[in-house]
């Protein structure tokens, strides 16, 4: 039982780290349980704990953990201490710079790198990386500095970072306008039967689970945003298929949800089920080789390998290509052994 009564703090003392809006069609539940859902890196006492401290609003009235959160309710989880973007420190961390000029410079990304501050991950990111070497970096329109666009913490590959504020408004404004260049690797579950294609589906927020997104289509479109990826098979090994992924759109995920969408979940993508054994025999030997594999390649067979775009100062088309990394190469070798042997 709850035995207290939440008191409105001073305003000073807390800070906003969440805010979200209730789905149409949840049904009433504790808004401590509700949260886990939507929240990263977050358990019911920290939640239950926020609630004490006067920091759990709902419709901007504080609440107690008990609440139960109703279709349409604006939630905001507020802490006594400021949130982790807006403590940015400068960290020695070794990065991989492809090319670098006065304007930008070209990142190749490591995975399990975190590309800037969040939730569960503090400190250590590439943000920390690139404040530690560069004085007065441009923020984007999220106060992020440097940024232009993003890759997940456990993709690896190609991003370009802005040195100036017109080489990040001129950078931005190609990557809005699709005029960019990118081009994925990514080994998916399954035999992808046609050789090329395009995937259409708006991409938003997954109504059930805010940790990941989802195609919004037809009458439901509206809540989510375009995003178009077009793919190219490159080589078929299969219970899965080594493919190349070209964005026309930069949305959160989009590859990931993309190709789940059509039936072809990453191998290895925890967050969106393609850890378990998604196509295959029930053999005991065939489920030992996958999780070899999966050791090999402990996270999403996805490596942003192309980035073009044209310089902001000289108008020069530039294109980058990295490495496909040696986790995802030796999984891809493994890949080849087997189908090579197997009568599929």
């Amino acid at each position: 039982m709850d035995d207290y009564t939440p008191q409105l703090p001073e305003e000073d003392n807390l800070y906003e780290h969440h805010a979200l809006t209730v789905g149409k069609g949840q049904a009433p539940l504790r808004i401590d349980k509700y949260l886990l859902n939507f929240i990263e890196n977050v358990n019911r006492s920290k939640i239950q704990s926020a609630a004490k401290d006067g920091g759990l609003f709902v419709n901007d009235t504080p609440v107690k953990a008990s609440y139960k959160v109703r279709p349409d309710d604006k939630i905001r989880v507020m802490f006594t201490h400021p949130t982790y973007e807006a403590l940015l420190v400068g960290e020695d961390i070794p990065i991989d710079v492809v090319y670098e000029d006065e304007e930008l410079l070209v990142v190749n990304k490591s995975s399990g790198m975190v590309v800037h501050p969040g939730h569960g991950n503090y400190s250590g990111t590439l943000i920390n990386a690139l404040i530690h070497r560069f004085d007065n970096l441009p923020n984007n329109s999220s106060d992020r500095p440097g940024l232009v666009h993003r890759i997940d913490k456990d993709t690896s590959g190609l991003l370009v970072v802005a040195k100036t504020e017109d080489a990040m408004n001129h950078l931005s404004a190609q990557f809005a306008a699709k005029t960019s260049e990118r081009e994925y690797v990514a080994l998916v579950w399954g035999n992808v039967e046609e050789d090329e294609g395009t995937v259409e589906g708006n991409i938003g927020r997954h109504p059930k689970n805010r940790l990941q997104n989802t195609v919004f289509l037809d009458d439901e479109a509206e809540k989510g945003k375009p995003a178009v990826t077009h793919y190219k098979v490159l080589e078929r090994l299969g219970y899965v298929t080594l493919i190349s992924c070209k964005l026309e759109t930069g949305r959160t995920h989009q590859i990931r949800v993309h190709m789940k969408h059509i039936g072809h979940t990453l191998f290895n993508d925890e967050r969106y089920g393609g850890e378990k054994i998604l196509k295959g025999t029930t053999f005991t030997k065939y489920k030992q080789f996958v999780d070899n594999c999966f050791k090999i390649l402990p996270r999403q067979a996805l490596h942003a390998k192309t980035l073009g775009f044209e310089h902001p100062k000289t108008g020069e088309f530039m294109r980058f290509t990295s490495e496909i990394p040696e986790d995802i190469e030796q999984c891809i070798e493994k890949w080849r052994g087997y189908s090579k042997h197997q009568d599929m």
